[in-house]
């Protein structure tokens, strides 16, 4: 396999930032897992950062938009994804408490109607878990998901439900 060189690999790192948004880890994988130094690794990450090809905040709003449109995430999945990415406290923080507040509690409303739809339960209260599990797996705060789940219980025992 022929090695490749550090300016080719600044080459590719670029393009690849280039077609979408990256984390310094995402774009570090891909030059370590091409086979270069750690030292030139390093060297290519902090030329790409002074050029804005790599932005850990820009990265973060779009990452937090996307994620939460397309995917519906919630808050909680969205900030684990990001830490796993080892993106700063500080910055996360900042990226979370720009999503639109309407947008986030109209997101959940469509999650929780989508499943509400699907799902079998025995009484009221199975299906108000089984809601109250299914929001929470995707990220969103017990809190809102037990509100919404009250707000569109069409049921007196749901509405009374308060063990969640």
């Amino acid at each position: 396999m022929k090695e490749i060189t550090e300016a080719e690999m600044l080459h590719k790192a670029a393009a690849y930032c280039s077609a979408a948004e990256r984390c310094r880890q995402d774009v570090e994988k891909k030059i370590v897992a091409a086979g270069l130094s750690r030292e030139a690794a390093d060297r290519i990450l902090d030329r790409m950062e002074r050029e804005r090809f790599i932005d850990e905040a820009r990265f973060c709003r779009s990452f937090v938009n996307d994620k939460l449109r397309y995917n519906k995430w919630g808050r909680v999945r969205l900030k684990y994804e990001l830490r796993m990415r080892n993106i700063p406290e500080d910055t996360i923080s900042d990226a979370l408490d720009a999503i639109d507040e309407t947008l986030y509690l109209d997101t959940l409303r469509t999650v929780i109607k989508e499943k509400r739809r699907t799902i079998k339960g025995s009484d009221s209260r199975d299906v108000f878990g089984k809601l109250l599990r299914f929001a929470a797996g995707r990220g969103f705060e017990n809190e809102l998901v037990v509100k919404c789940l009250r707000e569109y219980g069409d049921d007196e025992e749901m509405d009374r439900e308060s063990d969640y």
